[in-house]
């Protein structure tokens, strides 16, 4: 069965550590921050290696633009007209990497109004393969690193700062360390939406 509490939980991960590395790596190629955190703060407690989770999660990230870069250069965003808030998306995203795309691509997965449609803009754009690959591993890297060593350093933090890391106290912390996360992103993505077009 399902673990009830932390400690049972964190001790499920530590069992099935392969099986959850593979994990990290499916679920990165969505760029999720929340998870990539976790997995930091699994790491500080013991029940993942560091380098294998920063490897996880570098490496989905990395594949998942990568797909999404192919989808844009192969069929364009005409794709898209089904929805049509996230075909402005795209095509916004696309015009702003024509002439951003390094900034952009260093720093499109943080915020969510952005994270999972930039790849697609990225290929419906001029943006070469070569200078894309380069610049996507840099980036990919430079996420799974902050959001990975983010979440270890909580896990050291709450650690340091607690007697029983596992106590509802603990628990408390680790979900408002999540909440304050994702407030902070839905605020960046406000700021993204009403940037100028």
């Amino acid at each position: 069965m399902f673990p009830a509490d932390l400690a049972a939980f964190l001790e499920f991960i530590r069992q099935h550590g392969d099986a959850v590395y593979s994990f990290l790596a499916v679920y990165s190629m969505a760029n999720s921050l929340l998870l990539a955190l976790f997995a930091g703060y699994a790491a500080q407690a013991g029940a993942l290696g560091y380098e294998q989770v920063l490897a996880a999660c570098w490496g989905g990230t990395f594949m998942g633009d990568v797909v999404r870069f192919w989808v844009g250069r192969r069929f364009g965003t005409g794709w898209l007209g089904r929805f049509p808030r996230l075909q402005r998306a795209v095509e916004t995203a696309a015009r702003l990497s024509e002439r951003h795309h390094v900034w952009m691509i260093l720093i499109h997965r943080f915020p969510r109004i952005i994270r999972n449609v930039a790849g697609f803009a990225y290929g419906a754009s001029t943006l070469s393969w070569p200078r894309f690959l380069v610049l996507n591993f840099i980036a990919a890297g430079i996420w799974a690193g902050a959001a990975v060593s983010a979440g270890f350093g909580f896990g050291y933090l709450s650690e340091k700062t607690m007697n029983d890391a596992l106590s509802a106290f603990g628990v408390t912390m680790l979900v408002a360390f999540l909440g304050l996360t994702w407030f902070l992103t839905r605020r960046l993505e406000r700021a993204a939406g009403k940037a100028p077009q």
